[in-house]
């Protein structure tokens, strides 16, 4: 039966950008999308896939604290994934390799309102380097 208090929560999240801790970001999204390649073959009725080259986006959003990303440009960065709860098994860490902005937001405001930032990317590469296992 699951122990439900091993259910990982986001809250306890942290990001690193070039090893620097991110402290205003509360939100990561990053994922890895195969291109298959459909194949036909003679004396099979199934079609079958081959795997093709890696693309890898997310986001990341947060809270607007300095001008780290408009002063960066679109210069590539490593960005660290720490997955934590201190009731889980442990934590996830994964490293994404040669990240690239999509679009840096120069402004984006509302009086009375905490400004947000969010930055769409795309990256090259990833590394699981602590998974998380069930004791």
């Amino acid at each position: 039966m699951l122990d439900a208090s091993k259910v990982i929560l986001g809250t306890y999240g942290q990001v690193f950008i070039d090893g620097v801790w991110q402290t205003h970001i509360n939100k990561l999204e990053a994922s890895v999308e195969v291109e298959k390649r459909e194949l036909n073959l003679c004396g099979s009725d199934w079609k079958v896939h081959k795997n093709g080259i890696k693309k890898g986006t997310g986001t990341m959003s947060g809270y607007k604290i300095t001008s780290d990303m408009i002063k960066r440009g679109f210069t590539k960065f490593e960005i660290l994934s720490k997955l934590d709860d201190p009731e889980a098994y442990g934590y996830e860490m994964v490293k994404l390799i040669r990240c690239s902005p999509d679009k840096i937001q120069l402004a984006n405001w509302s009086a009375g309102e905490e400004v947000a930032e969010e930055t769409a990317f795309t990256f090259e590469g990833y590394e699981l380097v602590n998974p998380i296992a069930a004791n």
